[in-house]
């Protein structure tokens, strides 16, 4: 099975236009998305473009905030303090990765919790940890979840699943989302020994390592679930680029019960999960 991380998001979104009318009928409350862009970064102005078209075919507000390369760091941070304020604003996103002068880990940190719908800020991080309800969670995990679901159904109980990579944006969240699910999680990074044979135990297995075609078919338990979180540019044998996964899919394919794409999987998922954030923001606010 190739699991359509495109109709998973369309499907998303269907249902958050149906609970973003709900809040304006009951509330009066539009939920309101701003990105904020520093710099001219050509994949950053097509996400941030993407963003803004699917926030507002949900029907909800939409604003992007386009700062020169030159912005200092102290203008970006009052810049957020405004934003902090203002209560149209239910989500903000500093479109990441910012030019080298300014330190992410301070914008991030300026950002306001209950605003944070990418899910980075510390307080959203702890709040993950501790398997509260109410925490703003990556947008990347969640649509792991959501597309490994679409496969095994609502249920991954006492599954194993094995994340490969340990960042804080992808393979720390989806591993704390995969134990509140009731999975059995290991997590794999540079050093793990034995790395092959630990994935062909997994049932479920998250390749978020950032390598082309890393993954190989004789790393996959056969009837595995296999979630590629991976986008690497390559050259084709004609020199042309083409987009490819962490995971060789060609190969991988023929021994999994089910795959995501790339492109076409996780990817289109990531953007609805911050729709879908920023709605449950502003239902908290409200």
């Amino acid at each position: 099975m190739i699991i359509d991380g495109k109709q998973a998001a369309v499907d998303l979104r269907k249902a958050l236009a149906i609970e973003v009318a709900q809040l304006k009928k009951d509330k009066n409350i539009t939920p309101g998305l701003t990105v904020v862009l520093v710099g001219e970064d050509p994949a950053s102005q097509i996400y941030v473009r993407n963003k803004v078209k699917q926030t507002r075919e949900v029907g909800m507000i939409s604003s992007e905030i386009k700062l020169p390369i030159d912005t200092t760091q102290a203008q970006l941070l009052e810049q957020l303090e405004q934003l902090n304020n203002d209560n149209s604003v239910h989500g903000i996103l500093v479109q990441l990765p910012l030019p080298k002068h300014i330190d992410e880990s301070v914008i991030i940190a300026a950002i306001a919790p209950h605003k944070d719908v990418d899910g980075f800020h510390a307080l959203n991080s702890g709040r993950l940890l501790n398997g509260e309800k109410g925490a703003l969670v990556p947008c990347t995990p969640q649509g792991c979840i959501i597309l490994a679901k679409k496969h095994l159904g609502e249920d991954l109980s006492g599954l194993h699943a094995v994340v490969i990579g340990r960042s804080n944006i992808v393979g720390k969240p989806v591993a704390l989302l995969l134990l509140q699910e009731h999975c059995t999680v290991t997590i794999t990074h540079s050093r793990t020994k034995n790395l092959a044979e630990i994935c062909r135990q997994a049932d479920i297995l998250i390749a978020a390592v950032g390598r082309p075609n890393f993954v190989k078919a004789s790393w996959v338990k056969k009837g595995a679930t296999v979630i590629d979180v991976g986008i690497n540019r390559i050259e084709d044998e004609n020199g042309k680029a083409k987009l490819v996964g962490d995971v060789d899919f060609t190969a991988v394919e023929k021994i999994c019960g089910a795959i995501t794409p790339v492109p076409g999987g996780v990817g289109p998922m990531t953007i609805a999960c911050l729709l879908k954030n920023t709605v449950e923001a502003a239902r908290a606010n409200a």
